[in-house]
């Protein structure tokens, strides 16, 4: 399954031991876009629930995950436990703007010989 939401809360971190080891999972409650706005708790295990951590409340994510149902008592229980996560709205790149370099028509036939000079002989082949 896979799905695009907005991060509503980061859940405690819940730690254990079990007979394999020690474990991490984070949870945390994304809002899917719509007109009902439907919520989803989902578990990152692992390293994933590091990197499940640092997200922010109003956050975009997508987010791949599997669900999975299994019974207990005969009562059934449902958890989606994500294998990716990626930032919708990634930060983009910081853009100059177009005054900060001089043109280069205004370079003198000095400046621009000595600079495409200097460049070549800093190679080192």
């Amino acid at each position: 399954m896979e799905f695009e939401g907005t991060v509503v809360a980061v859940l405690p971190v819940v730690k254990g031991t079990s007979a394999r080891g020690e474990w991490i999972k984070q949870e945390v409650v994304f809002e899917q876009p719509g007109d009902f706005g439907r919520k989803i708790c989902v578990g990152f295990w692992g390293d994933r629930a590091q990197d499940a951590g640092t997200l922010k409340p109003g956050e975009k994510v997508s987010i791949a995950a599997n669900v999975e149902s299994r019974e207990y008592n005969g009562r059934w229980y449902t958890e989606v436990r994500a294998w990716r996560m990626s930032r919708v709205n990634a930060q983009p790149a910081a853009v100059l703007p177009a005054d900060a370099f001089p043109p280069l028509d205004s370079l003198s036939p000095e400046e621009s010989a000595s600079s495409s000079a200097s460049e070549v002989d800093d190679l080192p082949f």
